[in-house]
C-alpha cells in the first residue's frame, strides 16, 4: 500500500484537524493509514462509525492483542498504566470501573464547585501579583486541575513537581520505552505508599478502606487506579484549559460569552470541546471478530483508529461544524469517547473548564497573547494536543 496517508497527519491551523483528515472524511471516510511501525491498521472518521466501534465489543482496548495499533514502541504488547481498567476489556474493566462511579457522579461533583472556585481565584491573585507576561499554563491551566485532583485524591499538592513531570513522561510517545516505564513505576512506589497509609475521608483512602482492606481489588489494582486517577485528572484538563484560553484570545467576539455576569450556559463548554478535540490521535482499538462497517468489513486482528476529532467536526450530525455555536443543543460530541470508555471524569473535566474559562475572563477581561499564535508551543507531536507554554498579559 504505498499510496496509503501517514498517521498522525499535519495541521494547518492549531484549532482544527487536518486537512487531509477533513479530505479523507468527505472522500475515503473508512480508509488505510500507515502507522510508526508500518502497519496499515483503519481510519474511521465518520461520527456515526467512531461512535458504533466505541461502543462496540467485538473492538477490544487491550494493547497486548495482537494487531492493536500502539501509538509507539513504548505502548506496543502492554497496558500502559500497568494494567488501569482503561485498557481492559469485558467484565475487569466493568467491574473496577463501578468501583469509581460513585465518586464522579453529577452530585458528588458539583459539591467541588465552591473549592475549584475559591482555588481559580487563588491562583488568579498571585498571577495578577507578578511579572508580565506570565505563562497561564504554569500559573493557571495546570496547577488549578492539578490542586483539584490532588485534594479529591488525598495526594499533597507539594509533591505537584514530582507527579506532574512522571505523568508527561508516561505520556510522551517519543521518550522512549525505558524512560516511560521508569515514570510509570516511581509513581507506582509514591502511590503505593500514600494508599499504605491513606485512612482518611479522602479517595485513596476510600480505595484503601473499602476496596483494598476487604479484598474487592487488589494491590496492584488500585495502585494502577490511583495513576490513572492521578494523571488523567490534571494532564488533560490542562490542556483543554489553555488551548480553549488561547482560542478564546484569538477569537474575542467568543470570548464575551464567559465574559456575563452569570457565566456561559454549559454549552459553551461542551461546543469548545467539540471543536478543540485533545485526543488527536485517534482512540486505538483492534477487532476480536470481523466486523462489517459501512460497505468495509474489518477483519479480526485488524487496528481501527477511531478520529473523534474530525468526526466531531461531521455535518451529518453537526450542522455547520467548523462554526463555533455556543447555544449548539443538542451536541454529542464524542470528545471524552463513547461506550464503556466514556471518560470517568466528564463531569468534573467539564466543571473545572468552565470555571477555569469563567473566572479567568471575568478577573481578566483585557487578558491578551504576549506573542503572536505562530509562535505558541502547540503539541503537535504528544498524545494529548494542548500548549506547552501560554505568555500572556494584561491590563
Amino acid at each position: 500500500m504505498t499510496d496509503v496517508d501517514a498517521f498522525p497527519l499535519p495541521r494547518a491551523c492549531p484549532y482544527s484537524p487536518p486537512p487531509r483528515l477533513a479530505e479523507l472524511h468527505r472522500d475515503a471516510p473508512i480508509s488505510r493509514v500507515r502507522i510508526w511501525d508500518g502497519s496499515t491498521p483503519w481510519l474511521l472518521t465518520r461520527y456515526a462509525d467512531v461512535r458504533a466501534v466505541l461502543a462496540d465489543r467485538r473492538f477490544s482496548v487491550d494493547p497486548a492483542r495482537p494487531g492493536y495499533p500502539a501509538r509507539g514502541a513504548a505502548g506496543r504488547g502492554r497496558r500502559t498504566g500497568r494494567g488501569s481498567f482503561i485498557s481492559m476489556d469485558g467484565p475487569e474493566h466493568t467491574r473496577l470501573r463501578r468501583m469509581l462511579i460513585s465518586e464522579f457522579t453529577v452530585r458528588r461533583v458539583e459539591a467541588l464547585r465552591p473549592a475549584i472556585e475559591r482555588t481559580a481565584t487563588e491562583l488568579l491573585d498571585e498571577l495578577t501579583a507578578g511579572p508580565q507576561p506570565a505563562d497561564l499554563v504554569a500559573r493557571y491551566a495546570l496547577p488549578l486541575p492539578s490542586i483539584v485532583i490532588s485534594e479529591l485524591l488525598g495526594v499533597p499538592y507539594e509533591d505537584h513537581a514530582f507527579f506532574e513531570d512522571r505523568a508527561r513522561a508516561m505520556l510522551d510517545d517519543a521518550a522512549g520505552d525505558e524512560a516511560n516505564r521508569a515514570a510509570t513505576a516511581e509513581l507506582a512506589r509514591y502511590l503505593g505508599t500514600l494508599l499504605h497509609r491513606r485512612s482518611g475521608d479522602d479517595l485513596l483512602g476510600r480505595l484503601s478502606a473499602e476496596q483494598v482492606a476487604t479484598g474487592a481489588l487488589s494491590r496492584a489494582d488500585a495502585v494502577a487506579t490511583a495513576i490513572l486517577l492521578l494523571v488523567a485528572g490534571h494532564e488533560t484538563t490542562a490542556n483543554q484549559i489553555a488551548l480553549s484560553t488561547a482560542f478564546l484570545l484569538d477569537n474575542p467576539e467568543h470570548a464575551k460569552a464567559f465574559r456575563t455576569a452569570e457565566g456561559p450556559p454549559s454549552a459553551a463548554v461542551d461546543e469548545l470541546l467539540r471543536l478543540l478535540t485533545i485526543t488527536h490521535f485517534g482512540r486505538r482499538r483492534v477487532a476480536t471478530a470481523d466486523v462489517r462497517l459501512g460497505d468495509v468489513t474489518i477483519r479480526a486482528g485488524e487496528g481501527v483508529i477511531a478520529a473523534a476529532d474530525i468526526a466531531n467536526r461531521d455535518p451529518r450530525e453537526f450542522a455547520d461544524p467548523d462554526e463555533v455555536d455556543f447555544a449548539r443543543s443538542p451536541n454529542h460530541h464524542l470528545a471524552f469517547g463513547h461506550g464503556e470508555h466514556l471518560c470517568l471524569g466528564h463531569h468534573l473535566a467539564r466543571l473545572e473548564l468552565h470555571i477555569a474559562l469563567t473566572t479567568l475572563m471575568q478577573r481578566l477581561p483585557r487578558l491578551r497573547l504576549a506573542v503572536p499564535t505562530g509562535e505558541l508551543p502547540f503539541r503537535h507531536t504528544h498524545p494529548i494536543y494542548g500548549i506547552d507554554r501560554l505568555p500572556v498579559t494584561w491590563d
